[in-house]
């Protein structure tokens, strides 16, 4: 009964930042921002990381300032690089291999928390280039595209490379670069 409960709350948590992306979506921006930070709050900093990092993936999308939009970018990048870790499993995986993010509260695959990568990293290089820091921009595009390298072929893998080429275009045509 318990394990039922705890997948009740977890998909209840998912489908509140899920709503508030809806709300976000529909042109209620402040409203979604209110939202998210509430259930921000009340995850709290040891939250699961997969919660932590989809809200404050999400969270970037809904501010007016680009400053704002890198923290919480960033907040979503801390939270999957603090839970995704190589270890070697204890139970069925081959060595070396972990199926699972460590830290408190519900398992999730890696997997989910690896494929944020490419799209966080892609977010930063985005607030990066918005801010006027092309260096550290151009950086992120560089682990952006490494990290989507990364992943299996597919859609998803295809329109981060493409969105990848097309902000490096963007800074290159905002340096005066030709490409």
């Amino acid at each position: 009964m318990n394990k039922r409960r705890e997948a009740t709350s977890e998909d209840g948590v998912l489908t509140r930042i899920g709503q508030a992306i809806m709300l976000h979506r529909a042109g209620d921006r402040e409203e979604a921002r209110n939202r998210l930070s509430a259930l921000w709050h009340e995850i709290g900093p040891h939250g699961d990381a997969f919660h932590r990092c989809t809200l404050a993936h999400y969270m970037a999308d809904t501010q007016d300032d680009p400053r704002d939009e890198l923290d919480w970018d960033l907040r979503a990048l801390e939270a999957a690089e603090g839970f995704v870790t190589e270890r070697p499993d204890r139970g069925g995986s081959a060595p070396g291999e972990s199926s699972v993010a460590d830290g408190p509260g519900p398992r999730h695959p890696l997997v989910a928390l690896r494929a944020f990568f490419p799209s966080l990293h892609l977010n930063i290089a985005a607030d990066y280039a918005a801010l006027d820091r092309t260096a550290d921009a151009r950086a992120q595009l560089l682990r952006a595209r490494a990290s989507a390298n990364a992943l299996a072929d597919g859609e998803y893998r295809q329109g981060l490379r493409d969105a990848i080429d097309r902000l490096e275009l963007r800074i290159d045509r905002a340096a005066g670069r030709t490409a």
